[in-house]
């Protein structure tokens, strides 16, 4: 063996060879860590996007207090809106998983929702979420129904004698 190396003149080879005779584990060792490089580079990467609110801090969040008083508690609000005669703050959270190349998927999203009354005081606080692509209100555990539940024929013959305005 020795003889095949020397009639190369690879020096570099011999230095291989006299190391992996001097540390007999030394490739297990390498082919491990190999594999071990390899599969981190196919696990998830999760990555989490706006307010994720533990349930201590919605806790502190009581009806009558202010707009302000919320803002200072849980910081500004993704989003604001007009709801009824009131108005509410909305704090959006995400979570996505992406594995190697492959698009990123959406795990869980979060809303809580703060509803004020007309004065601005804090009405009632509520927590929605994704559950089977429905929205799902996650204090109450119950889906929301839809406000007008009616068949099928009724659905499709509901415009049915109406005119349609742009149509002549």
């Amino acid at each position: 063996m020795r003889r095949l190396f020397s009639a190369r003149g690879a020096g570099g080879c011999r230095a291989a060879v006299s190391l992996a005779r001097a540390y007999p584990g030394l490739r297990s060792v390498a082919l491990a860590a190999l594999v071990g490089i390899a599969c981190t580079a196919c696990a998830e990467t999760v990555t989490k996007h706006g307010h994720l609110f533990k349930e201590s801090e919605l806790t502190q969040i009581t009806p009558g207090m202010s707009s302000e008083q919320v803002k200072t508690s849980l910081g500004t609000p993704t989003t604001t809106a007009s709801v009824g005669s009131g108005s509410a703050f909305y704090y959006i959270s995400s979570v996505e998983g992406q594995s190697m190349f492959f698009a990123p998927t959406e795990k869980d999203r979060r809303v809580v929702a703060v509803y004020f009354s007309s004065l601005g005081a804090v009405d009632r606080v509520a927590q929605y979420g994704l559950k089977d692509g429905k929205v799902f209100d996650y204090v109450k555990n119950e889906t929301p129904a839809h406000a007008r539940d009616e068949g099928i024929l009724k659905s499709l013959f509901r415009n049915l004698g109406i005119k349609q305005f742009g149509l002549d």
